[in-house]
């Protein structure tokens, strides 16, 4: 089974069946653990029969004494291989499943539709994938294990003290009744919510901090240091409240539970228990012995359950958290793909919303030719971006369809959309690999020649030769890029692809004029029989534009050749004057040349 199938056909499961796979290494490491565990009793029951031994009237049974001696050194030998080969099982499992749970979520976040990630905090995806995988450590490492021999070897203990005397034995488990009694108040409703609250917190936390981080330059630029700088204390100090209130709730429970189960109260309630029945003649001295020494463990069970507890609550709940992560729906992919033919784009009556009761998207009816720049433009929040993210299919529509020669792009194999179809976003997101892998990562079987022919093309090329190692210079080592060249690395990565269709989201939107100029150039040279839809907020590529699109609230207001809709003085025009009128402003304030060239 693959990587995606796996991810596939655990979706939706409980803890339980995200395990199911190592079930048979889980059954190992708690057989080893009983094994060693039982074997451990050997040197105790060795010490209580050395003890009868010694303190029976008569004369010693010296080959006695030996046997039990060389008894005891077998049980803590055997204990010691098994344990330790059981904990090196149980490691290995826990690399295995953590290394299982990240291909799941790799697999399961490389097929969900891109636009999900644009509605999601990178904080609290970074959590589940980093911080929730390795909350499973204590469970499966440890947990199995410790659980038990926590409850082989009481069983065992218990057998045998039974078999001494049956009333000191119900004594001696008086202190774990009263544990036990303590164990439900650890799992009423208000200590499970105050512990869901905890973790929200933590999400809360990691999300701000991440998001500081990313955005401290414009922070700092704009003074909003302050305000940066509130939202993660707001976020520390409402984590601090609900520990909190999670602290005092449980560390009364906490506090007596330590109480009847350490050895000073355990001994405590043998030791009367014993007086009492050797003075009234019930038991003899020596049977006391083995209640001294095996009466410790018979609280373990309730130990190892208060001590686990939380590490069991934390890796139910991240988990739980994976599992959300993994139930996300795939974007669907055609049973049977069918190929398009050419690459004339049509979006017929196509409505989308993000959730049901908000429609961005209302009745788009638009067709892209094959040899045209079809530019879009409106005010911000008119729902550009969602409509260019329709087109490399980051999302499906919720009624009507996108077709690409002919063809729903529901019926279209992603393998087969992005060959026809590349992308590229405001919002540029290198990798940390050198700037030949960034550059050819939709074509890595791309010559060396075909790379720095891209690089030309995108005005990057000279700069690229001034990083330490050229080419092999690795992005965020030793390449540190402007806002601007980042831009054209991604732009030399679009045209590399060489796709029929091309999606920009104002790919010069960073660049300097000479630079817009010769990536101008490059997309007037390279256009051909090119589908290009670009979001437009620079005059230079309304004016070059085949056809604009004018968006408002979801719906086409206007559309034609930028000429005809200037002549029309309607929404287009009011776009173009303001457009105009800003740039006048800059040129005042600062001095220069305008630039924009009028529509054709």
């Amino acid at each position: 089974m693959t990587t995606t199938e796996l991810a596939d056909s655990t979706a939706g499961q409980s803890m339980a069946g995200l395990l199911r796979p190592h079930l048979g290494s889980f059954a190992a490491v708690m057989v080893l653990q009983v094994i060693g565990a039982v074997a451990g009793l050997a040197p105790l029951l060795a010490v209580v029969e050395l003890g009868r031994a010694l303190l029976s009237p008569g004369p010693i049974d010296q080959g006695h004494v030996w046997f039990v001696v060389i008894a005891g050194a077998a049980g803590l030998f055997v204990r010691l291989l098994f344990t330790a080969a059981s904990s090196g099982i149980g490691h290995l499992l826990d690399g295995q499943v953590q290394l299982s749970f990240r291909r799941q979520l790799a697999a399961r976040l490389g097929r969900v539709p891109i636009g999900w990630f644009s509605r999601r905090r990178t904080g609290e995806l970074a959590k589940v994938v980093g911080e929730d995988v390795s909350a499973v450590h204590p469970f499966i490492a440890h947990t199995p294990g410790d659980l038990a021999s926590a409850f082989v070897v009481p069983l065992v203990s218990l057998i045998y003290l039974f078999a001494v005397d049956w009333r000191l034995t119900l004594i001696t488990l008086i202190p774990v009744g009263l544990a036990v009694g303590l164990v439900p108040l650890m799992m009423t409703p208000a200590r499970l919510r105050e512990q869901e609250e905890f973790d929200a917190a933590m999400g809360r936390i990691s999300s701000s901090v991440v998001e500081f981080v990313q955005g401290i330059s414009v922070v700092k630029a704009f003074g909003g240091s302050g305000r940066a700088h509130r939202k993660f204390r707001t976020a520390a100090d409402d984590f601090v409240g609900i520990f909190y209130r999670w602290v005092r709730g449980i560390s009364g429970i906490a506090a007596g539970m330590q109480l009847v189960l350490s050895p000073p109260f355990v001994l405590l309630v043998v030791l009367i228990g014993g007086a009492v029945l050797i003075t009234a003649g019930a038991m003899a001295p020596a049977d006391l012995l083995p209640f001294l020494l095996l009466g410790l463990g018979l609280t373990a069970p309730v130990a190892a359950l208060g001590h686990g507890f939380d590490d069991m609550q934390a890796a139910g709940r991240a988990v739980g958290r994976i599992r959300d992560v993994l139930d996300v729906p795939s974007l669907p992919e055609p049973a049977h793909p069918v190929a398009p033919h050419g690459h004339r784009v049509e979006l017929r009556d196509v409505r989308f919303g993000y959730g049901a009761d908000h429609e961005v998207l209302r009745g788009i009816d638009l067709v892209l030719e094959p040899g045209t720049v079809t530019a879009i433009v409106g005010p911000s929040g008119s729902g550009k971006s969602t409509l260019v993210q329709l087109l490399p299919r980051f999302f499906d529509p919720t009624h009507g369809s996108v077709v690409l020669g002919g063809v729903d792009l529901r019926e279209i194999g992603s393998r087969e959309l992005y060959r026809t179809v590349s992308f590229m976003l405001q919002d540029v997101r290198l990798l940390r690999a050198s700037v030949a892998d960034n550059i050819a990562l939709a074509v890595p079987q791309a010559d060396f020649d075909d790379v720095v022919r891209a690089a030309r093309l995108a005005n990057i090329h000279d700069r690229i030769l001034r990083l330490p190692r050229g080419y092999d210079s690795v992005i965020g080592e030793d390449a540190g890029l402007s806002g601007g060249e980042a831009q054209r690395i991604s732009l030399a990565r679009a045209l590399l692809a060489d796709t029929p269709v091309l999606v920009l989201d104002e790919a010069t939107s960073f660049a300097d004029p000479q630079t817009e100029q010769a990536v101008r150039r490059a997309l007037a040279t390279l256009g051909g029989d090119r589908t290009i839809l670009v979001i437009a907020h620079r005059l230079e590529t309304v004016a070059d534009a085949d056809t604009v699109v004018v968006l408002e609230n979801g719906s086409i207001v206007e559309r034609g050749r930028p000429a005809e809709l200037l002549a029309q003085d309607g929404r287009f025009a009011a776009f173009w004057r303001s457009h105009r009128s800003a740039i006048a402003d800059e040129i005042d304030t600062h001095g220069g040349v305008p630039q924009g060239d009028e529509p054709r």
